[in-house]
């Protein structure tokens, strides 16, 4: 990865960002862009899988909350997938232009997005085998070195702490 492009990634706003995508993965291996989409602490993004299919489950059962939505970096996903037909594959939810980084987005701060406030949680989003296969060993290396950790260019996790609708355009406000 060129180191032009990276610095580009790395200009994305601290406030104010935009949601540029919204995907949601109905069933393994589909996935649906959607120009709006509902957000609850129940269901999740909704039309996802999240409630059926997360792996990481609370003692009781139930899918753990604070890895209820995705979101990745739209620079990162234009960086490592090219054009906008690739970025689902990253298998994110939200991507969104906005500086994601810990120093920036530290655990436990609030988004406003829509009507929808998010919650960043601890969860760590990492690379993988999926990620690696579908964009590269050089991708994968790029997002899970010391500095790619640092900004977390995989992603983060949020879960929902306020219901409501969200809409590829919004606004992005830390609250």
């Amino acid at each position: 990865l060129r180191f032009r492009q990276v610095a580009a990634v790395m200009q994305s706003p601290r406030d104010g960002g935009t949601l540029e995508m919204i995907i949601v993965r109905p069933a393994r291996d589909e996935r649906v862009m959607l120009d709006r989409c509902d957000l609850s602490p129940d269901r999740g993004v909704h039309g996802d899988d999240w409630v059926v299919a997360c792996g990481n489950k609370l003692p009781d059962g139930r899918s753990n909350p604070a890895v209820q939505v995705t979101i990745m970096n739209a620079r990162l996903a234009q960086l490592v997938a090219g054009d906008r037909s690739g970025w689902s594959l990253a298998g994110d939810q939200l991507y969104a232009d906005l500086d994601l980084s810990y120093e920036n987005l530290p655990v436990g701060q609030r988004l406003a997005l829509g009507t929808a406030v998010l919650e960043i949680t601890a969860e760590l989003h990492k690379g993988c085998a999926k990620f690696m296969a579908r964009f590269g060993n050089d991708a994968l290396k790029f997002i899970s070195n010391e500095e790619g950790k640092r900004l977390n260019l995989r992603g983060i996790y949020a879960q929902i702490v306020v219901p409501g609708t969200v809409a590829v355009g919004d606004v992005i406000r830390k609250i």
